[in-house]
């Protein structure tokens, strides 16, 4: 294995997951503005707010566009009702991870704010006779960024819905067909004011997810509202990095632990000296 060629697309990947995490609840004060019918879609948003954080867990389906390259499909479960964690399927030959997992698809986790990768042992290094690799967030959104996102639940769905309210305009597009589900399709832009202490993780170049996708200066969201007030499909766009997520079924999923540590090797640094260069 090449640490160098392994630690750049492990990056990626990480980055690409923690993407949908909008900007929670935390982000600097303000109102949204927005084009006629504001207080009717604020309503709407909040009942389906409400709904997310209320069920809890969802199983999903979610595509990653880096700008560039094949987009990265996952498949698995996010769980956001103690802690923000996720366990997933991703595609191994699309995120470039082949030199790490001979099978085509790779596990992904991530539990109290680390990233763990279900890989093959490697000969030497710190996956020598290793069957996980560990990746913590400060590598790929930096210290601020990382402690930012862990402290309010950020990258489930329920922090990007309550992330709308500091939307600087929000937009009904009207009823649309969803995976075969009547849905309504809303739109809404958080510029970086609205991203508060968030800006620290998506919308500086100096740390390895900025760099990535260029620097965010908005975020843009499109959520499409079905039965039950329970979001159907979202789609956020945040520099060059466009992540669509679609909900196949919310509640009662496993709860998503840790692998153990005597099974895992830890490229945190090695992340992080590959992205100061």
């Amino acid at each position: 294995m090449r640490l160098k060629y392994a630690a750049a697309w492990t990056a990626v990947t990480a980055a690409a997951l923690i993407a949908t995490a909008g900007c929670g609840t935390q982000a600097a004060e303000g109102t949204a503005r927005a084009v006629d019918g504001t207080d009717a879609i604020m309503a709407a948003l909040g009942r389906a707010t409400d709904r997310t954080e209320q069920v809890g867990s969802a199983e999903v389906r979610m595509t990653t566009s880096m700008g560039a390259g094949t987009p990265v499909t996952m498949d698995g479960t996010y769980s956001w009702g103690d802690g923000f964690a996720f366990d997933v399927l991703m595609d191994t030959a699309a995120a470039q991870m082949q030199q790490m997992q001979d099978d085509p698809k790779m596990r992904m986790l991530l539990v109290d704010g680390a990233y763990y990768y279900d890989v093959d042992p490697q000969a030497s290094g710190p996956l020598e006779g290793k069957e996980w690799m560990k990746i913590d967030g400060s590598a790929v959104f930096g210290r601020q960024g990382a402690q930012a996102l862990s402290g309010s639940g950020g990258g489930s769905p329920s922090a990007s819905m309550k992330g709308l309210k500091y939307a600087d305009n929000v937009e009904d597009l009207g009823s649309e067909t969803v995976n075969g589900k009547t849905a309504t399709h809303y739109r809404a832009v958080v510029d970086q004011k609205g991203m508060g202490k968030y800006k620290e993780a998506y919308g500086n170049e100096d740390n390895l997810f900025g760099s990535l996708t260029g620097g965010a200066t908005s975020i843009t969201m499109d959520v499409w509202v079905g039965a039950r007030d329970l979001p159907v499909r979202m789609i956020q766009e945040i520099g060059t990095m466009k992540v669509t997520m679609d909900f196949e079924k919310f509640g009662a999923t496993a709860e998503v632990k840790a692998p153990p540590a005597a099974q895992t090797g830890d490229l945190t640094e090695a992340i992080k000296e590959a992205g100061g260069r």
